[in-house]
């Protein structure tokens, strides 16, 4: 197993680290935004056997005509996710301990090999997402930050907690790497990203601190999207773009929905705006995943022509 010390060594032998804020190398923007894609939007995408799914996903991005990402862990590490409730809580522990003596082990040319596989197809990965929890050690929680600078990302984004968010606070001051929240609509759990208050609560714990706003879900939630971001957009990160229906509503299609997805997209152009705005695929398609991705981004670019 490596110690962080050697994996920092190698990991500053080979690269140069990302600035902490910045426009990156990605794509030409659309109407002065730049749009790109959660890679959780290809999740239904089969994996080689015993590979990551990181080629899959840049073959799906070639496909939709997109260059810049939110890399979704899950597709870096080792094995499809979990099966949830169909292992058995033996295996599923099994799984998590075989997960992180991975993440403790592989060293920084594994992570800056990813980087180069995206760069060689011109694209460029902005953001991990890595979603802390209260499984994580501090180790753990350590090497996810070298990894995601020798990934290339300028920003961790986290679907966490508050009180994860607390433990993660020295972590990202230390390597001086924004962590983005990212938000759902459990308004029923107050140690939840659900509501305006939950990511106050959070910007105020560290200037290291940002919000990955997901504009689907904060509409299910009955929050009002664009006022929020109009608010606080110099510490939003990126947007997820979905369209959910009010009060719990499910994903829908776009523009079948009561998300405000023109809306942001035109406050975004007229204001010139850094922020980006990715596209996440939740809802039902019929056509698959690549397809389903590849009409949100015509939606998108309609909205901005």
């Amino acid at each position: 197993m490596m110690t962080r010390r050697e994996f920092g060594r190698t990991t500053l032998a080979g690269l140069t680290l990302p600035a902490i804020t910045g426009r990156g190398a990605g794509a030409a923007p659309v109407g002065g935004v730049r749009l790109g894609v959660q890679t959780y939007s290809f999740r239904e995408l089969p994996r080689p056997a015993g590979g990551d799914a990181v080629d899959v996903v840049i073959g799906a991005m070639k496909a939709c005509g997109i260059d810049e990402c939110e890399l979704w862990s899950p597709q870096v590490e080792p094995g499809p996710p979990a099966a949830g409730g169909q292992a058995s809580p033996e295996a599923r522990q099994r799984a998590r301990e075989d997960l992180r003596r991975w993440r403790l082990s592989t060293p920084a040319s594994h992570f800056a090999g990813i980087r180069q596989r995206f760069q060689a197809a011109g694209q460029t990965v902005y953001a991990y997402n890595l979603s802390f929890n209260d499984s994580f050690t501090d180790e753990e929680i350590d090497r996810g930050f070298d990894q995601a600078k020798a990934i290339g990302a300028e920003v961790i984004t986290a679907s966490t907690t508050l009180s994860v968010a607390r433990r993660l606070v020295p972590f990202a001051e230390r390597h001086r790497m924004p962590v983005a929240m990212h938000n759902h609509s459990r308004v029923d759990d107050p140690n939840e990203f659900a509501t305006p208050a939950s990511f106050t609560t959070a910007l105020a714990m560290s200037p290291f601190f940002r919000v990955n706003l997901d504009i689907g879900h904060f509409t299910a939630a009955n929050f009002d999207a664009l006022a929020f971001l109009r608010e606080h957009h110099d510490r939003v990160t990126n947007l997820h773009l979905k369209d959910r229906k009010r009060s719990q509503g499910d994903n829908v299609p776009w523009g079948t929905g009561d998300t405000p997805i023109r809306e942001v997209l035109a406050w975004l152009k007229q204001r010139q705006s850094p922020v980006r705005a990715y596209i996440e695929y939740e809802y039902t398609g019929e056509k698959g995943a690549v397809d389903e991705v590849r009409a949100c981004m015509a939606y998108a670019t309609r909205a901005l022509s």
